[in-house]
């Protein structure tokens, strides 16, 4: 009898261990390893995923083999204040395709491998990771069904400027999101020029002198 509660507690012991190393959060390193990470599901012969910046490209992966491909000049992006973009150029049947928008990149990306495509077919839907902000909007964890994604999402661009945070679960066996939970705002930014700004409505009026208040004057010696 002993032994068999000794087993039973070792079991649930290990039990708890797993469930609780597959609730720990990971937090997504970089937009580049995000996009590093994508596994295209269309037979593609080879392709390159290339960054531009002040109108440089620098290619940060390439699978397959050599590509000959004409550099673009707009692209995608993942976080809504960068100057920079991304595109892909890939080889499929002998012809050359490029991805420049999210609506592409998400095609080209397919079947959801991984939490980091996840987070990239979200992005198609307005979502970031956003890499400032990782502990509210750059994270993730997973169990045997789905993915739970923890992302941010700029919701307005009025006055104030504003992001929330959302979790998002997504099936892993069909790639749907089966649940979006609104955690809240966690930036709210305003400037001079907004109407509704809490610092304006606080100013205080100058007051003005009195009419009836005589004028003081000054005695010659």
């Amino acid at each position: 009898m002993i032994k068999k509660t000794t087993r039973f507690s070792i079991f649930v012991f290990l039990f708890l261990g797993i469930l609780a190393f597959s609730q720990e959060k990971k937090k997504f390193s970089s937009i580049p390893n995000v996009l590093q990470q994508i596994e295209p599901n269309d037979r593609v012969d080879s392709w390159v995923l290339v960054y531009n910046s002040y109108g440089k490209g620098q290619e940060i992966k390439t699978s397959g083999g050599k590509l000959s491909y004409t550099p673009q000049f707009s692209g995608f992006n993942l976080f809504p204040t960068e100057d920079s973009f991304y595109y892909i150029a890939y080889s499929q049947g002998g012809k050359i395709n490029y991805v420049i928008d999210v609506e592409a990149l998400k095609k080209f990306v397919g079947k959801i491998d991984n939490a980091q495509e996840a987070a990239i077919v979200l992005a198609a839907d307005g979502y970031i990771v956003d890499e400032e902000f990782k502990d509210l909007a750059g994270n993730y964890h997973e169990d045997r069904s789905n993915y739970y994604l923890d992302l941010g999402k700029l919701t307005s661009k009025e006055c104030p400027y504003q992001k929330t945070h959302y979790t998002l679960t997504i099936n892993k066996a069909t790639g749907i999101t089966t649940n979006v939970k609104d955690n809240g705002t966690y930036i709210e930014l305003y400037n001079k020029k907004c109407a509704n700004n809490p610092r304006l409505l606080k100013i205080e009026k100058k007051e003005e002198p009195k009419k009836d208040e005589p004028k003081k004057t000054t005695k010659r010696k």
